[in-house]
């Protein structure tokens, strides 16, 4: 290497020494604080004090620079010697200022930083939400706390909240608060002489839900105060707006059950917060001096005047890294020449831009404002204080244990429950043996009984003074019944047949249902119609009745008439008798209605038919009959089994409809409700009937209800359940179309009660072992109680009489069959007249009749003679038959048989 090249990294070398000289921070940083002369010798001053001390040892943060402090003091609402003490310590060189505490103190020093371009680090609580230009300060912004609080008291469901503040600014931090939708707010100021007044207004108020905003140097006096009224039971639930709830004298609340809530910013279990209060007890202890009682807490205020400095030391350590001129950082400040420092600007822009986890968890700023930062949701549980969840500003709230807000304890807890007397829901003892909870059985009872002891807890059951379950008043808006007790936390629970609704779940709260149910109609069972003489006539109309009759007529004259056509049906009355010439047909009118009418009810008779055509008029009929007789046999058997019931309504568009049955439901009761409040145009027209009907139809208890439906003309709106009891047991009660609803009953608690949970989570496990179902057999289906029905089908199903439209078929066969043996009658006579006519002897003279006229004869002696019933027989003999014979002889024996026949039947003409 050349002598040349040396000589120029020697001057690179020395050019470099002077840039690093230039960018590099002072050797000592002076900053300054302000506290108040009544925390001289405090925490919070030994805090700030260590933390410089450890930035210093720390090398990893400034690594040439030393932190010196000027620590001073000035008395409270004096912002004369606040300022005067801020310009002093300015022109001793001071960089940066922290503090004070008071906010009148706190806001004069802010505007001496604003002039001069000095940073202003402050922890304590700021209500004006503005951005500052040159203060960073390190406690959560009050619009994201609010936002906090308003989180809780929704997951708490809180209706009701008394506020009690002491200072004035206290009203001015939650007057957001009051602007919540749905919340009742009860604000009270106290002072600490005022704090047991005050205490026993909230009380007699029965304001159960309490936030607390009050000076934490008398806490310890306020919690006194709830001891000596007693409002340290479990009903009560205290959230304090401190963050050092932990530091409180809460001994004697850790037995008695009572809700304490807070948020806090230090996680006090955290190993590294724990480590570190250690360190700064060890590192006071070798000056005989103590910092922190034997808790060993940090309070909030000395844990953010901890980060506070620290934020500072990083601002400046990223100051080096951004190579800004350290030149900035000497410049000297004095409030007489008001002229400002031109590097404050740039540090609280990197104060601003601080990232990093302190013993007040993650920080981050905006404009000055903490925007990012962690609260721990903090409760007292068991015998200390736990954290049961965290509150982010990105996330909101988060309960990581939902039943911290109530926790069995070894102790009795004594709840009041309410109940209305319902049968068989509640009942009452009426002897004078029974007193407190045993004059009291029945199924809801049992439920209690089972829930008591799965919860832990005892109670004092009562009946709810107005006898009302709850419903609210469309006028004035006020609830009744069991809900207004509850809404005025004058009951714990409310137990019985109590319907979960809309408006009811608006403000109370229900626990999961332990039955399901629904509206249905209850009406007396019709009584059935009296016997009639001619009742065995009802299982066939009066068509089919009319329709056999004439049936009956038109194949009795068709027999005769078939009868007398056929040829076949003519006979030797005395078959030995070869030279008789009568023949004799037995279907006379008479002969031919009792054969069929024998048919019909299946006796038979002596006739029997003969010729084909009768014999089909004679199947038809008996395949007729046996129709008809089998369907009246089966139908009637249906009449006589199946009770036959007249409802007049058979659901409730039935019941709509009409205005001669009167109907209601139960007064102030949930049936009432759901047809106040229905859209449905059916339930809409039953409301309006029952709102206008004079006398009321709406009962004050089921048992008058029932009694009205039993004197008849009324129908009574209610519950499933309790209709299936009573219609059990009562055989003139039924039930009257299907349900109009669903719904569930279910426990009843005040808005925000912490048993809510616990006692669902009872009835599931109930539910899921089968208790319930057992409780239900128990009291709805007692053997030896229940009504013995026949018919278990509530739809009375009848026999309906036969008509045309089931059996007018047959008939249509009876037709056919009578118009196919007419027509085969017409044949066979035909045939025979045809035959006769050609076998006629005088034929072979060509003097024989025509077709027609024998046909016409013939007709005359079936129908129209003297003696339809018998006749002379024709006895015609072939002309072959006669060649064997002398033709004279058989010439006169024919003429003289012929000359006879005709003689004989001119005679029968005439």
């Amino acid at each position: 290497m050349t002598i040349t090249q040396i000589d120029f990294l020697l001057i690179l070398s020395c050019c470099g020494v002077v840039v690093n000289q230039c960018n590099a921070l002072p050797q000592v940083i002076k900053i300054a604080a302000i506290f108040e002369k009544e925390l001289a010798g405090s925490a919070m001053e030994h805090v700030f004090r260590y933390t410089v001390h450890k930035i210093n040892q720390d090398k990893s943060i400034l690594p040439a620079t030393q932190l010196a402090h000027d620590i001073q003091y000035v008395s409270r609402n004096d912002s004369f010697h606040a300022g005067k003490t801020v310009c002093s310590q300015l022109n001793a060189g001071a960089q940066a200022i922290f503090g004070p505490c008071d906010s009148m103190l706190a806001t004069h020093v802010q505007s001496i930083c604003d002039a001069l371009d000095i940073p202003h680090l402050e922890w304590r609580l700021d209500y004006d939400n503005g951005g500052k230009e040159f203060s960073v300060n390190l406690y959560p912004s009050q619009t994201l706390m609010n936002k906090a609080m308003q989180d809780l008291i929704n997951y708490l469901n809180w209706t009701r909240v008394a506020v009690i503040y002491e200072q004035n600014h206290g009203l001015t931090k939650l007057r957001e608060l009051m602007r919540l939708p749905g919340l009742e707010v009860f604000v009270r100021q106290v002072e600490p002489h005022t704090y047991l007044s005050v205490l026993r207004e909230i009380k007699e108020k029965e304001y159960y839900n309490l936030i607390i905003d009050t000076n934490p140097d008398f806490m310890n006096e306020f919690l006194k105060g709830i001891l000596q009224l007693q409002m340290n039971e479990y009903k009560y639930h205290y959230f304090f707006t401190s963050f050092d709830i932990e530091t409180f004298e809460i001994e004697d609340f850790k037995y008695n059950f009572v809700n304490i809530t807070a948020f806090r910013l230090v996680d006090l279990s955290d190993i590294g917060v724990k480590d570190l209060v250690k360190d700064m007890e060890r590192y006071y202890h070798f000056r005989n001096i103590s910092i922190f009682d034997t808790n060993h807490y940090i309070k909030t205020k000395s844990a953010l005047i901890y980060d506070a400095v620290y934020v500072f030391a990083i601002a400046l350590h990223s100051l080096v890294e951004g190579l800004e001129l350290s030149n900035k950082l000497r410049s000297n400040v004095s409030c007489s020449k008001e002229t400002p420092w031109n590097g404050g600007l740039s540090l609280v822009n990197y104060i601003n831009g601080v990232e990093w986890k302190g013993l007040t968890g993650p920080i981050e700023f905006k404009e000055g404002r903490r925007i990012k930062f962690k609260l721990d949701l903090i409760k007292l549980k068991h015998n200390s204080v736990v954290s049961v969840g965290e509150w982010l500003p990105d996330i909101g709230l988060n309960v990581t244990d939902r039943s911290a807000f109530f926790e069995s304890s070894t102790i009795n807890v004594n709840l009041v429950v309410i109940t209305i007397l319902e049968t068989p829901y509640v009942m009452m003892h009426d002897s004078k043996n029974y007193t407190g909870n045993a004059r009291f059985y029945g199924f809801c009872v049992d439920i209690l009984d089972r829930v008591a002891q799965q919860v832990g807890f005892d109670y004092i059951l009562d009946l709810v003074p107005d006898r009302k379950y709850g419903a609210k008043d469309p006028v004035t808006g006020e609830w009744n019944g069991m809900v207004h007790q509850l809404m005025k936390h004058k009951a714990d629970l409310a137990v019985g047949s109590m319907t979960i609704n809309y408006a009811r779940e608006s403000v109370i709260d229900f626990t999961k249902p332990f039955m399901n149910l629904g509206i249905s109609i209850l009406f007396k069972v019709p009584a059935s119609p009296p016997s009639r003489l001619f009742s065995f006539m009802k299982p066939l109309s009066n068509e089919i009745w009319i329709c056999v009759f004439f049936s009956y007529i038109l194949v009795s004259i068709t027999v005769y008439i078939v009868a007398h056509f056929s040829p076949n049906e003519w006979r030797n009355p005395h078959p030995c008798e070869i030279e008789n010439n009568l023949v004799e047909n037995q279907f006379s009118i008479s002969n031919s209605f009792w054969f069929t009418i024998g048919t019909l009810m299946q006796t038979g008779s002596d006739l029997n038919p003969q010729a084909t055509s009768t014999r089909i008029v004679s199947g038809i009929w008996w395949f007729f009959t046996l129709i008809m007789i089998s369907s009246y046999t089966a139908n009637l058997a249906a009449f006589l089994t199946v009770e036959r019931m007249i409802t007049p309504i058979e659901n409730a568009e039935d019941l709509a409809s009409q205005t001669e049955i009167a109907y209601g439901t139960l007064d102030s009761g949930s049936t009432m409700t759901f047809f106040q409040d229905s859209l449905i145009e059916t339930y809409k027209k039953m409301w309006r009937f029952m709102e206008n009907r004079k006398p009321t139809v709406f009962t004050s208890t089921y048992e008058e209800g029932i009694r009205r439906v039993l004197q008849g003309n009324y129908a009574f709106l209610m519950e499933s359940t309790m209709l299936d009891y009573v219609s059990q047991r009562d055989c003139n009660l039924t039930q009257i179309g299907g349900l109009l609803d669903t719904k569930g009953y279910g426990i009843a608690t005040s808005k925000g009660s912490p048993w809510r949970d616990k006692i669902s989570l009872a009835i599931l496990e109930m539910q899921e072992k089968g208790e319930i179902q057992m409780l239900y057999d128990k009291w709805w289906k007692k053997r030896g109680v229940t009504c013995e029905r026949e018919d278990k089908n509530k739809n009375h199903k009848t026999a309906n009489a036969l008509g045309v439209d089931n059996i007018g078929g047959v008939f249509v066969v009876l037709l056919c069959g009578l118009a196919l043996a007419v027509t085969i009658a017409i044949l066979e006579f035909c045939q025979k007249s045809n035959k006769d006519a050609y076998n006629d002897p005088l034929a072979m003279l060509n003097q024989r009749q025509s077709l027609c006229a024998e046909m016409t004869e013939e007709l005359c002696f079936a129908l129209c003679g003297p003696n339809s019933q018998k006749r002379p027989a024709l006895k015609r003999k072939c002309s072959k038959c006669m060649e064997n014979k002398a033709l004279n002889g058989q010439n006169h024996a024919m003429n003289y048989n012929s000359s006879n026949r005709r003689e004989s039947n001119m005679k029968m003409i005439n």
